[in-house]
Parts: structure tokens; C-alpha cells; sequence
């Protein structure tokens, strides 16, 4: 499978990284805004190609999927150039800006018949199911409590800060909080209450948002920008309680009893980076035809961006594109 990135920062040098340890997919080209930052990005990742536009990146008839991996506020905008030139689409978290721009590319995807994802890694991940499984061993009794957080200290980056480019601690990090919750506690909710600081900049800097399940379960999930936390999720329940060492790359699960005894630890298997699984589920989508992924389905991207909606309205926080 030959994959364009379109894009040419950090994370699209992950995912560069990736695929020169993959065996059936590989890096095949790279779109940025100008020609010399995409040479320079294919001839430290090996691409075969180099476009000083997303226009050609997307026009070239030999990539089989484009990776978007530019700031959220143009994900939803790139999202439809690739698709109405035909182009498989693995899009970077947060999948959109907002809502109605997911709602408007999940249209145009299921009109043109062109495969769209988003590329939140720990859907794909075999942790996920590992997780789930322990829960529903019973290990440690009924679980009714899950905290998780996820921090780190990125003040520095532009499109973290920046209004203009969707910045804030919720659709870059507080996603996979959000994520971790509806993968192992499900979206039968009750309510959702939260809390914010907002940074000199209008955008979310710290918050802590707390899920009500209609089952008696509760979530309580925390996220910033400022410093770097523990990033652990942690499951209590009647008999011990479950932690997951990472909830943005899960590396291990241990459970502990009431005595806080350590009685289990599971290591998840060896990666390359996380990121492959990722393009191996788009691999397999392709070849059958596909649309969409079953490890995160267009309605549960659409689900996510409405939970994070009705977040940022009870803080007030819109974004200059939407006003």
C-alpha cells in the first residue's frame, strides 16, 4: 500500500518512521506548502516523491491512501480535497474542528464511496482488547469508577496554543481521555459535568471532565498543557483495581487485589511505534472494499466530536472559524 502524507511536521515523521518497518505498506510520498519542506522530509524518511502542494499529492494516480497530519482546524477542509480526487483517507486526531465539518466529510465520503478513518491509534491498538478482556474477567469484582488523565507540557507548540488552528488540551489530548472512557465504559451517559482553565489565549489550558453512566458508572478525566502527568488509567473495582500504565500508548496492565497486592501484569506486544495498526486496518479495509473501519467507525468519530462540542460550549469556547 502506498501511502502520501500529507503534511509534513512531527508526528508525520512518526508515522514515516513506522512504515519503514512495515512489510506491506511504505512511505511513498509527502505533500507540504512548499516544495523544499517536502524534499527535505522524503530525503530523511526515504519517499519516493516530493509535492510542494496537497493538490498534486492527491492527484498523483500511485497513492493508494493519504495520511493527513496537519493542525485540526484544516483536517476537515484536507479531508475533502483527498476525497473528491478519490483518495482513501486516515486522518489525523481530532478528526474534525467540530461536528458539522465531520458530519459534512462522512457525507461526501459515503456519496463518493471513499474509505475515511481517524487515525486515534489506540482504537487499533491489541491493547484495547486486552483491557476490555481483563474488565470482563471479573478480576476485581463490579468496576464502577475509571480515572484517567493525560498531560504534557506543549505550550510551546503553535498549534497547540493557537485559536486559529483549533488549539487547547481537548482535541489534542483530552481526546484520548475521552476515547479511553467510551472504549471501556461504553456512551450510555447520564450527564457530563466539567471544569476548565483557560489559557491568555482564549483556549482550553487544564480541565477535568467528569462522565455520568446511566449504569451507576462514573468517569472522571483529566487533561492539560502545562505539565506532564502519570498518563494512567485506572479502573477501581469491589475486589482491587486495574491500572494501564500510558492510556495514549498502553504498555502494560496490572491489576492489584484489595491488599494492593500485585496478583497479574500483562505487557502488550512488541511495536514498531503503535502507529502500525493503524495503517494495517486501512490495508485490510482497502482490500475488502471498505469505507470505513470497525475499530472507529464514522459515528464514533461523529460521537466524539458532539461530546467534545458540548464541552467547549459549556466553557464558552469558540474557535474564530466558527463564529
Amino acid at each position: 500500500m502506498n501511502v502520501g502524507i500529507l503534511g509534513a511536521g512531527r508526528i508525520a515523521g512518526t508515522l514515516a518512521q513506522t512504515m519503514a518497518g512495515m512489510k506491506t505498506v511504505k512511505l511513498y510520498a509527502v505533500g507540504a506548502r512548499s516544495l523544499e519542506r517536502a524534499q527535505a522530509f522524503a530525503k530523511d524518511y526515504k519517499a519516493e516523491k516530493a509535492y510542494g502542494s496537497y493538490e498534486e499529492l492527491v492527484s498523483d494516480p500511485a497513492v493508494d491512501l493519504v495520511y493527513i497530519a496537519t493542525p485540526h482546524s484544516h483536517h476537515a477542509e484536507h479531508a475533502e480535497l483527498c476525497i473528491n480526487h478519490g483518495k482513501p483517507v486516515l486522518c489525523e486526531k481530532a478528526f474534525t474542528m467540530n461536528a458539522a465539518q465531520a458530519e459534512k466529510i462522512i457525507e461526501l465520503s459515503r456519496k463518493k464511496g471513499v474509505f475515511l478513518t481517524e487515525a486515534i491509534w489506540t482504537r487499533y491498538m491489541p491493547s484495547r482488547k486486552i483491557i476490555n478482556d481483563v474488565i470482563n474477567s471479573g478480576i476485581v469484582g463490579k468496576i464502577r469508577v475509571l480515572t484517567a488523565n493525560l498531560s504534557y507540557t506543549i505550550t510551546h507548540k503553535e498549534r497547540i496554543v493557537e485559536p486559529a488552528l483549533a488549539g487547547g488540551a481537548l482535541l489534542d489530548v483530552g481526546v484520548y481521555t475521552l476515547n479511553f472512557a467510551a472504549m471501556h465504559f461504553g456512551s450510555d451517559i447520564e450527564r457530563i459535568e466539567s471544569s476548565v482553565q483557560m489559557t491568555d489565549k482564549g483556549v482550553d489550558g487544564l480541565e477535568s471532565i467528569t462522565i455520568f453512566y446511566r449504569d451507576g458508572k462514573m468517569a472522571v478525566l483529566n487533561a492539560g498543557i502545562y505539565t506532564r502527568s502519570d498518563r494512567k488509567g485506572i479502573f477501581y473495582g469491589e475486589k482491587g483495581y486495574i491500572i494501564v500504565e500510558n492510556i495514549n500508548n498502553p504498555q502494560s496492565i496490572s491489576v492489584f487485589d484489595d491488599s494492593d497486592r500485585l496478583i497479574k501484569k500483562i505487557d502488550v506486544p512488541p511495536q514498531i511505534t503503535g502507529y502500525e495498526y493503524e495503517l494495517l486496518e486501512c490495508e485490510k479495509c482497502l482490500a475488502e472494499g471498505k469505507i470505513e473501519s470497525n475499530s472507529m467507525p464514522l459515528a464514533d468519530s461523529l460521537y466524539m466530536m458532539k461530546q467534545m462540542d458540548g464541552l467547549r460550549k459549556d466553557w464558552g469556547l469558540v474557535y474564530p472559524q466558527e463564529k
